[in-house]
């Protein structure tokens, strides 16, 4: 009765933006969370890059092919053996306030993705030192040491670029009123309910825009985002359910897109951020190899996701040319994992699991829950709005948790974050002083075979001490009405609204 409710509810709400005039011109999206602040400084969630897309844009985007293409930019230069990099700018590009985007405005929000307090993207451009506004269409950046990754940073958060006078005015709390430079700009929030936005008329490709408006709507609930999405309330969803999948590709009046991701779903173990690292499953690593022998992955995979996900023991998908094929899925061995439990003195461990709301996380715990049972475990989930496990993540509140990384097109970016001492979404506060040598290495190199090998030995270390155990590689099924056209998969999995329209 609670879920037909939740459906109904869910369907009366969405159906009101269906039956009004003004849906004609409306794009309302299904996102499996509510993203967290609309900030690109600060900002943490996968669906929040995705409400970003059409909010702010960014100094360079990728294609379908992974590569690098400009998007406020033009085009860059490199010099100084790499130390040094000139990024031209396009011209007669303007914010939502009104305001000039120029190179005065990039050098703001460089500077406050590196200094604002708290900051996500300090770590991830933390090597530029100096920006220089060499003239209005000109940036110059003078590195520390070389940094192979930095334009593909540039190609997510870390290159989106805010108003000055915007961020300025607004302070602390610019994310509840973002000013960007994207084809749409901000309406209204409500929270656990809509994102709004409206087509900003002086966006530089409006050509290729064709909604007057985007809605955005948070349904955790994944057979209630399709339930929406078949009764014409919805236009697409993001994350269908595998399980949804064959049915849905017999429906005329639907379209399914498989995206690989570039990413990977694990689960954090907390090592040494607070009281909760003492736990057994954080305190030793022995614990940590028991309860990965007491798992199988394949198994989970079948039984939850229809074996349409990719089994994984490393941050790197197979698709990335940086992916280390040396690393091996170790078979279920309930004895052995006995065993590694007795010669730590733990025999029935209890591991607290926190896992984000979601009918298919919850499953894959409950299977989880079961299989390490037979090892001795006693895992107890606790099940979190998203955003509320994200927050108990960050100040250490967790034992282990159930987390997915949507994945960059750089492998730096699915590791430096997450493995290094100062990472800001290492939560579980693992340090390795090797790991971080080797990171800061290939930062430096640009030879791929050499990065290759200093990640293969990244991934190597990290599959030993296991601060997160990788579980697979997740395929992004996006679903959308037949009547909708243009939409482009690209490997990030984010929704790009520039092309798509919809016919009466």
């Amino acid at each position: 009765m609670l879920i037909k409710r939740t459906l109904m509810a869910g369907l009366a709400a969405l159906a009101l933006a269906a039956g009004s005039a003004q849906a004609q011109t409306t794009l309302r999206i299904g996102l499996a969370e509510d993203p967290d602040v609309l900030d690109p400084t600060f900002a943490r969630t996968f669906v929040g890059r995705i409400v970003f897309a059409s909010l702010c844009d960014k100094l360079f985007d990728i294609d379908k092919d992974l590569k690098i293409v400009p998007q406020l930019a033009t085009g860059y230069e490199w010099s100084d053996g790499g130390k040094a990099l000139t990024i031209k700018l396009r011209p007669n590009v303007l914010f939502h306030d009104g305001e000039k985007m120029d190179a005065e405005a990039v050098r703001f929000s460089l500077d406050r993705h590196l200094n604002a307090p708290r900051s996500g993207r300090r770590a991830e451009i933390s090597v530029v030192k100096t920006i220089e506004v060499a003239d209005p269409l000109t940036v110059k950046l003078t590195l520390s040491t070389a940094f192979a990754p930095l334009i593909a940073q540039f190609t997510d958060r870390a290159g989106m670029i805010v108003s000055p006078k915007a961020a300025a005015a607004a302070g602390e709390q610019f994310g509840q009123k973002p000013v960007c430079a994207g084809p749409f700009k901000f309406v209204e929030r409500v929270a656990q309910d809509r994102i709004v936005l409206d087509k900003f008329a002086q966006y530089w490709d409006a050509k290729n825009v064709h909604f007057d408006r985007v809605i955005y709507r948070p349904i955790p609930d994944a057979s209630v985002r399709l339930a929406n999405l078949k009764a014409g309330a919805l236009d697409l969803i993001e994350r269908m359910l595998a399980t949804d999948v064959p049915a849905s590709k017999t429906d005329a009046k639907l379209k399914v897109v498989p995206v690989k991701e570039l990413g990977y779903q694990g689960i954090t173990f907390n090592l040494a951020n607070g009281e909760k690292a003492k736990a057994p499953v954080g305190a030793d690593a022995r614990v940590r190899e028991a309860f990965e022998l007491a798992i199988d992955r394949n198994v989970i995979n079948q039984v939850v996701y229809n074996g349409e996900y990719t089994p994984t023991v490393q941050a790197v998908p197979p698709s990335s040319p940086f992916h280390n094929k040396s690393l091996k899925i170790p078979g279920r061995d309930v004895a052995k994992a006995k065993a590694l439990l007795a010669a730590a003195g733990m025999p029935a461990p209890v591991v607290n699991l926190t896992v984000p709301n979601s009918p298919d996380l919850r499953q894959a715990a409950e299977i989880i829950q079961s299989m390490t049972k037979e090892a001795g475990f006693d895992v107890r989930i606790n099940v979190m709005e998203f955003a509320s496990s994200l927050n108990a993540a960050e100040r250490g509140d967790f034992e282990a948790y159930i987390l997915a990384w949507s994945g960059r097109p750089d492998p730096d970016g699915n590791l430096y974050i997450f493995v290094t001492k100062n990472g800001p979404l290492n939560y579980g506060k693992y340090t390795n002083a090797d790991v971080d040598n080797l990171m800061n290495e290939q930062r430096a190199a640009s030879d791929p075979a050499q990065r290759t090998a200093l990640l293969g030995k990244v991934m190597e270390i990290t599959a030993k001490d296991r601060p997160i155990l990788y579980l697979w590689h997740r395929t992004n099924f996006i679903a959308h009405a037949a009547r909708l056209s243009g939409f482009q998969p690209v490997p990030d999995a984010l929704i790009r609204v520039q092309g798509m329209k919809l016919a009466n």
